[in-house]
Order: structure tokens, then sequence, then C-alpha cells
């Protein structure tokens, strides 16, 4: 199965705290709505399964705590919970907190896009200098050569502003300090590009930085504005919303963690629940809940904000060799069910969301801590949900 780790398919922007955290061994609960009353003996395995796995995320993940929400189409909704969510005073994660979604807001942002290109303001091989003249030039790198279509599908070969070490160090001496989307794409352009446009593929959040510039020019409004019309309204993702630079969470909200050293040390605990979002832009802002992002995943994948072609683009992932396609990217499980969704990773903050084929079955887990990519309780949970053994 995919991983943030094999699809590099993380923002992870902290530096001295690009790692993980910790304290779980609270028992997972759990609590149900909207379903029958009793389960079956299947489904009280399946149930039990689900509860293990989320014990171990938070445990693996070295994190306080983590959570899952899931929802299957005339069945009601699961709210899983272990751990914390605020190691001081021992307050408990709850289904309606807010979090910071990282990389999600990359799917935000492609069907955003994609709605522009479906009304016809913009064209997936438009060039970026068409829209940005003169932006993405130097050191082998030319707009003129790269469209839309590799921004969205991650085949520009732009290097990721995130693996700058410039960068990473004046993040980790100044969290709080407001980058703007030019200064990122600047910071990505003093590296040459990995490969020549469209003869590759690899994850880089310079991409959708790009994106969420272009939107603004062709919209005159920002990116955020244009997705609060276009995806949060009509999908009614009320606790959702791209913070700029605002460093605090909405309420309510639990605390978010990291590990001086990164995600395999044994360094101190930090809380870095305050932090300006503005190093992640259109590639990674985005504050949600566990509810919103099972909605946006479904609503996607059940055509309620795309019409159907420009759908069938954003699951397209012959460009990648089936590894990403426009703000979605597959995950294969060994039961051969696909699941379509994507991850987050930034300070503090560990997420995912994916749902079945027709949208109808869900899943959106998060972890309240900066985790190391590829848990292999990941796995365990997708498949006690999706893989149920007889």
């Amino acid at each position: 199965m995919p991983t943030a780790a094999a699809l590099a398919a993380a923002l992870c922007l902290a530096l001295p705290g690009c790692g993980a955290t910790a304290e779980a061994g609270r028992d997972a609960h759990v609590r149900a709505s909207g379903g029958p009353e009793a389960n079956t003996g299947a489904e009280d395995r399946r149930d039990g399964a689900v509860r293990a796995a989320v014990r171990r995320l938070a445990a693996q993940g070295d994190t306080p705590g983590a959570a899952a929400l899931i929802r299957r189409t005339g069945e009601g909704t699961r709210f899983v919970a272990s751990g914390v969510a605020d190691v001081r005073t021992g307050r408990r994660i709850h289904r309606d907190d807010r979090f910071r979604a990282g990389s999600l807001t990359k799917t935000v942002i492609a069907a955003v896009t994609l709605r522009l290109a479906a009304q016809g303001r913009l064209g997936l091989g438009d060039t970026v200098e068409e829209h940005l003249p003169g932006l993405v030039r130097g050191h082998g790198n030319d707009g003129r050569k790269i469209t839309l279509r590799q921004l969205l599908n991650q085949t520009s070969g732009l290097f990721d502003y995130t693996d700058d070490p410039v960068l990473a160090r004046e993040l980790s001496a100044a969290a709080d300090r407001t980058h703007t989307p030019a200064s990122l794409v600047r910071t990505a352009l003093a590296h040459r590009p990995s490969f020549a446009p469209g003869a590759e593929w690899r994850y880089s959040n310079t991409n959708y930085v790009l994106l969420g510039m272009v939107v603004q020019q062709v919209t005159g409004r920002s990116y955020a504005a244009e997705a609060r019309r276009d995806v949060l309204v009509p999908l009614r993702l009320d606790g959702t919303s791209f913070p700029g630079a605002r460093t605090i969470l909405p309420a309510p909200h639990g605390r978010a963690y990291t590990r001086d050293g990164g995600a395999s040390a044994d360094g101190a605990r930090r809380d870095v629940t305050e932090l300006n979002p503005s190093s992640a832009g259109a590639a990674g802002e985005l504050i949600s809940t566990l509810d919103d992002l099972s909605r946006l995943v479904s609503g996607l994948l059940r055509g309620e904000v795309l019409p159907r072609a420009e759908l069938r683009r954003m699951r397209n992932t012959s460009a990648s060799d089936g590894q990403y396609g426009m703000g979605l990217f597959p995950v294969r499980l060994s039961c051969g069910v696909t699941l379509w969704g994507h991850n987050g990773e930034i300070t503090g903050s560990s997420v995912m969301a994916v749902a079945t084929s027709d949208g109808r079955h869900t899943l959106a887990y998060r972890l309240n801590g900066t985790a190391r990519s590829g848990l292999p309780a990941e796995t365990s949970l997708l498949e006690a949900e999706f893989c149920p053994r007889p």
C-alpha cells in the first residue's frame, strides 16, 4: 500500500520538529451514531480490530493521541479515539476538534483548479508562464515548459522548497515568521529541477504553491476565497478554514506536539499548537475536522464538486506510474479494495482521509503529533475497516 513515505506525499515543515511525539496508552474509546443498536459478531471483531489499530497508531507514531472517524452511507458513523489531546490536563480527543490537515490542502486546491478548467477559465495545457509570466526562471527552471497539468500531477520536476536546508534553519529559528508564496517559489528556484517537465514523477510542494498563485491570477480572488466558495460551502465543511498567517487554532481544539530532533528521536516533547502556516500555503495550510475531511473525500468522489470528466482527471494516475493523480492518490489494500484520498503531515499533526471509489465508505484519522511516515498500524487500520475478515 502506498504510504506517506513511499509517495513522499507529506508536507513536513518542521524542522527540528519534523519527527514524532508520544503518550498513548489509554484504551481506545468508541462512540457510534446513526447505526443499528446491535452489532453482529463480525462487526464486533471489526470494531475491535479498528480500536486496536488506533491504539497502535498512537504508539507507533509516538504521539499522545490518535483518533479515527468512519462513515458508511446508511450505516451511521463511528468515532474511535485513544490517548489524550493535552498531556498537561489529560483532556481527551473530541470528535469536533480542529487540527492542521497538512497536504489535504492539495486535494482542495486541485478541485478548485479543475473547476476553473471545467469553466474554461484556464486550460490544463496552459503553461505556468502564461499565468505567472517571468516567475519560474533560472537554474534550469523554465515556466514556459511547465504546464498546469504537470503541477497538478507532480510531474513538473520542480525542487520541493521544503527540502531547502536554509529555509529549514530559518523556520527552526523563527517559526512565527510569515512567508509569501513568491518567496517559497524563489527558494525552490534556487535549485535545479529534478528532471525535465513531464519526464518523471516526483512529489513537490512547490507545485501546489504555484497553483494557488495561478488561481488568484485567474480569478482575482485568493485561493482560500475560491476554495470556500467552490468546495467548503457546497460540501458544508463548516469546521474547515484557511488560516493564512494566523498562528492559533479555532476552538475547540487539543494541543499539537513534536519531538526535538525529529520523528525517530528521543528529544523532549514540545507543544507546537501555535504555528504560522504561511510556509505551507496552498500546499498545506488547511485546518479541519475529521467529519469535514470525511465529507471532503466523499463529496469529491460522489461528484458533488466536479463534473465527471474532471473527476476522472483527478483520479488519472497514468503520468505517475499509478501513484498519484491530481490531489488524490490510490491506496491499494491486500484484499483488492482500492481507496482514494490523501494524507497530510505538518508540524504537530499527521492526518489521512480516504474513501472507496464510490465515496460511500470513508475513514479519516489523525495523530496529534509529528509522526514518522509509513506506520504499519496505518495499513492495519485501513484493512481492519475495509477488508473485514469472516
